[in-house]
């Protein structure tokens, strides 16, 4: 688990740090250093980091080819850059990856309460797999503008998993919402839509 003197520092302030710990806890990692590479709907295995430079060597390797999580927050690399030579050290800076991580999530969740009516529990849980995959309601949520200001309260279930999560869960889903699914270019993937009811019913 993440110290809570962390949170307090670095973390956006437009998010309560219940909200936080919770963020980090289901979508996050432990390790500043960690690197997630998702190709499809499988997580590809590379070597673990033990420095900045490892990881970032990982980044400028994978960021382009697949998606790629990174630190703390398990933040998207490579999200508004042109180049690879803007990928930032940052990523990998602890307090600088919760900073980042915690305001962008903090759009994704506000984006989702918004959506939801203020259905706390029901927009958090969707709100991480969003972070997860990437997009909500068929659209890239991550550059998604806000409209209109929504205020979050931290979700009513306090569960944690296990201590050592450091990488998030592999997607099994296919939608969430109307989601579209991702491959190996998330900006590509198409729309998925369930047939299976129709013509299931008798005239």
């Amino acid at each position: 688990m993440i110290d809570a003197a962390l949170i307090e520092k670095c973390a956006d302030p437009s998010l309560k740090p219940a909200i936080v710990e919770r963020f980090i806890a289901e979508a996050g990692s432990s390790d500043p250093l960690a690197v997630t590479i998702i190709s499809g709907n499988r997580v590809i295995l590379v070597p673990k980091p033990t420095t900045p430079d490892e990881a970032m060597a990982l980044m400028h390797q994978h960021v382009g080819k697949a998606i790629v999580r990174v630190g703390i927050t398990q933040y998207p690399a490579g999200l508004g850059i042109a180049e690879l030579s803007e990928l930032s050290t940052d990523l990998v800076d602890a307090c600088a990856n919760i900073r980042v991580g915690t305001a962008l999530f903090g759009k994704v969740y506000r984006i989702v309460t918004k959506w939801y009516g203020n259905a706390v529990d029901e927009a958090f849980d969707d709100a991480i797999y969003a972070w997860k995959i990437g997009y909500f309601e068929g659209k890239a949520i991550f550059s998604e503008p806000e409209t209109g200001d929504v205020e979050v309260a931290a979700p009513t279930d306090g569960q944690f998993p296990p201590d050592g999560n450091d990488q998030p869960a592999p997607i099994s889903r296919d939608t969430v919402r109307g989601e579209v699914t991702t491959g190996d270019d998330p900006n590509q993937a198409g729309i998925r839509i369930d047939l299976s009811g129709i013509g299931s019913r008798a005239p």
